[in-house]
């Protein structure tokens, strides 16, 4: 009798969509320092939750114990060592896919998957499990089992959306008819419908037969290809060709890898919905599918929405840093520094930054990115960065600045290194106090330990490294007639950055 091999499963393949800027978040999330890296809810950030809960997700579909892929990262150029960093610290396995530009949902998703399919091998292919960074979910355990459930239908050739039933009429989410239902626990997708006006919204939460959509995904990697090539041909050939060109961190120290720039740069922007989801029904052999989560799924998508998921006080009140309230309700406070007192008012939303203070309606928070548009025409560097700017060998703090000057501290990880580096309009005067710091300026290498000093010239190659087992940290001072960041010339760079 013969031998009856057991079928081979797709691996369950975690992919992380972890792009977006989270303008209505401002003035915490900025541009390069995104709600995805923040920790809003709680200790960890969104992104090391989203990885957590992400863990265990395999074996609950039914294979082996202990073996899972690592989690595939899709970021922007400037977030990649950030994200592998983070990751790193919490013991996770993670492939940082770098965008070097946005294009939205649907080419994040597409590298991905061709990521996955490189991985898999000639004839392999994996089950694409695809979750924003920047959510919340109070329930992992519902999370994976709605996760296991959608999972079924994908290696049968479905592309699966996991749908929250709606608690109120929510204006600023999308929205899924499914009430056809498809064992076991799946529902057909009718149709998706986008933002909807307060009347309309109370509708389809009477109705029973619309879900929030929460932007989940489920789905081979093989089939999503499938479906972006017939449906968007110009993307799937502008990501094969970006994927085609595209490098490992020319470091060499982390998994990351760097999607070609020239095709990418030309690859059409559109979300996944928009994309592929909405045009289902014209894709003969593979069908759009809904699976209830009930998780405790929040979009964090809005200061009211990170009110609604704190802990509050008997007032109502929910605040994090240095908060008093006295007298006042239903309100949220966030101070990352300066304290924070609320006196007499309701529904007030204040988050308190080093650079920027925000007070709003809690009724009006989704109009915080007309203040981020604003900022923007007005080149504003406060929807860019905090004054606390994260680099790939550690970070640095603008602590003063007048006309022609800036002091700034900076702080060097143990081992890492700054580019040689020329400038053309300033110089530096660089104190060192704490650690040592090994200074190469011009032909000239030196030790500086603490309470030592040094002058780099306009004009002179230089680099600032920390050769020690402690973080390096010196104080910065800049003058000279433009201060910008730009006016930076790498020579030599350990990072990959032009």
């Amino acid at each position: 009798m013969p031998v009856i091999q057991p079928v081979k499963r797709p691996v369950i393949q975690p992919v992380i969509l972890a792009g977006g800027a989270g303008t209505r978040l401002w003035p915490l999330s900025r541009e390069q320092y995104p709600k995805q890296l923040l920790n809003l809810v709680a200790n960890d950030t969104l992104l090391e939750a989203t990885a957590a809960r992400l863990e265990g997700v395999a074996a609950r579909t039914g294979r082996p114990a202990g073996v899972e892929a690592p989690q595939i990262v899709v970021c922007g150029e400037e977030h990649r060592f950030m994200v592998a960093d983070m990751l790193k610290r919490k013991g996770k396995r993670a492939r940082v896919v770098s965008e070097p530009c946005g294009r939205n949902t649907a080419p994040a998703l597409t590298m991905a998957a061709l990521h996955a399919m490189a991985s898999a091998g000639e004839g392999g292919d994996a089950v694409l499990v695809a979750t924003p960074a920047d959510h919340s979910v109070t329930d992992s355990d519902a999370f994976r089992d709605a996760i296991a459930a959608a999972v079924l239908h994908a290696e049968r050739g479905a592309i699966v959306t996991l749908g929250v039933r709606p608690t109120a009429p929510e204006t600023g989410f999308g929205y899924i008819r499914a009430a056809v239902p498809v064992p076991p626990g799946g529902f057909l997708i009718e149709r998706f419908v986008e933002k909807p006006h307060l009347e309309l919204a109370q509708h389809y939460v009477d109705s029973g037969e619309y879900w929030w959509n929460c932007g989940i995904f489920v789905v081979l990697a093989s089939v999503w290809l499938k479906a972006v090539m017939q449906l968007q041909p110009e993307m799937h050939a502008r990501c094969c060709a970006a994927y085609e060109t595209g490098q490992p961190s020319e470091s060499g120290k982390d998994d990351v890898f760097r999607i070609g720039q020239e095709a990418f740069d030309t690859c059409p922007s559109d979300s996944i919905d928009y994309a592929v989801m909405e045009k289902l029904d014209g894709l003969r052999g593979i069908p759009g599918m809904l699976v209830p989560m009930d998780a405790g799924w929040s979009d964090v998508g809005s200061w009211a929405a990170i009110w609604d998921i704190a802990t509050k006080d008997n007032a109502g009140n929910a605040g994090r840093g240095r908060v008093l309230f006295d007298g006042a309700s239903s309100c949220l406070a966030h101070s990352e520094g300066r304290l924070i007192a609320c006196v007499g008012v309701q529904d007030v939303v204040v988050v308190e930054t080093a650079d920027a203070v925000l007070v709003v309606d809690k009724h009006h928070v989704q109009d915080v990115k007309n203040v981020v548009q604003r900022l923007r025409q007005e080149h504003g560097a406060e929807i860019v960065n905090h004054r606390k700017v994260h680099r790939p060998w550690g970070c640095y703090d603008s602590i003063d600045h007048g006309d022609r000057f800036q002091v700034k501290r900076i702080v060097v990880e143990p081992g890492a290194s700054l580019s040689l580096q020329m400038h053309y309009h300033r110089a530096e005067h660089w104190v060192v106090v704490r650690g040592t710091a090994r200074v190469t300026c011009g032909e000239t290498t030196s030790i500086l330990t603490e309470n030592q000093s040094t002058y780099i010239p306009i004009g002179t190659l230089h680099r600032l490294e920390n050769p020690g087992k402690t973080p390096l940290e010196i104080i910065e001072v800049q003058s000279g007639a433009y201060l910008g960041e730009d006016d930076i010339v790498r020579v030599e760079d350990n990072y990959g950055r032009k």
